[in-house]
């Protein structure tokens, strides 16, 4: 019946009453320990190793990270001519939008660069940012084009 359920035995617990007298086993200083940092809300020591060189400063520094790099998102021409096969895009109307709508791509705000061959010959019109050698080759010669923005 309905109103003879209950919690199985265990599974709810009350929650901890701190700051409630030294008997309670959590008064005075809640569990914190004694004064300084840690014992304030807001502690912010992310890393610290308590004096400890930190993990981030023991290992070498790798590579370098141009500040004018230019990231771009890969679509395949194999996605987009599995999509025109199964008829959800447009051969002649591929740009950011009908990717970003198929979920192709993630974002309009990132570049877009063309890759990969086709299996067989489609004609498509493809709106990108930058094209691969080998794609610009499969598309120009299935008769389509690609228009670099």
């Amino acid at each position: 019946m309905l109103n003879t359920l209950k919690n199985n035995i265990g599974s709810k617990k009350n929650r901890m009453r701190v700051g409630r007298g030294i008997g309670s086993g959590k008064g005075k200083t809640c569990g914190r320990g004694g004064k300084g940092q840690t014992a304030r809300s807001g502690v912010a020591i992310n890393g610290f190793e308590g004096g400890q060189n930190p993990l981030y400063r023991r290992l070498p520094k790798r590579g370098f990270v141009s500040l004018n790099r230019v990231e771009y998102q890969p679509v395949n021409l194999y996605s987009l001519e599995k999509f025109i096969a199964d008829g959800k895009l447009d051969a002649l109307n591929i740009d950011e939008v009908s990717m970003l709508r198929l979920g192709i791509i993630r974002n309009v705000s990132t570049k877009i660069k063309v890759l990969g061959t086709l299996a067989k010959p489609v004609a498509m019109k493809i709106k990108a940012h930058a094209v691969s050698a080998t794609a610009l080759k499969a598309v120009t010669e299935a008769g389509g084009e690609v228009n670099i923005q």
